[in-house]
């Protein structure tokens, strides 16, 4: 797999089309962080460890509103191959701050809110609203 995180934005596109409560992806650092940051602002019910075909995997529960998705769009930006790098005062904003970006930094993986706050910068990883 060349892209584990578009992997698991699309597994959470997919099942939310499909109305699933919940969906499984396999498990590394960076997606239970990016899964941090979308259960911190509201875009999903939450996640926790599961076994997956004998390998580590994740159980992302999914969240609903009035029976529409919370997650409207999710859309990966930086891929392997075009990175995309930006600083802290030039982090796009998504639907006039309606929704989010989530962005790697030094201090980790952060919403362009709290890496606005913070004053970092990073690559851009996905957008969601």
């Amino acid at each position: 797999m060349t892209d584990p995180l578009g992997d698991m934005l699309t597994r959470i596109r997919n099942g939310q089309q499909a109305r699933k409560d919940s969906i499984l992806s396999p498990k590394s650092k960076l997606r239970a962080h990016v899964l941090d940051v979308l259960q911190r602002e509201g875009y999903i019910r939450g996640y926790s460890d599961e076994e997956l075909a004998g390998q580590a995997g994740l159980r992302i529960e999914l969240k609903y509103f009035e029976g529409l998705p919370a997650i409207q769009h999710v859309a990966r930006v930086s891929k392997p191959g075009r990175r995309v790098y930006s600083g802290s005062k030039e982090l796009p904003t998504i639907r006039n701050g309606l929704g989010i970006t989530i962005v790697s930094t030094p201090r980790g993986v952060l919403s362009d809110n709290e890496a606005r706050e913070q004053n970092v910068g990073g690559e851009v990883l996905a957008e969601v609203f």
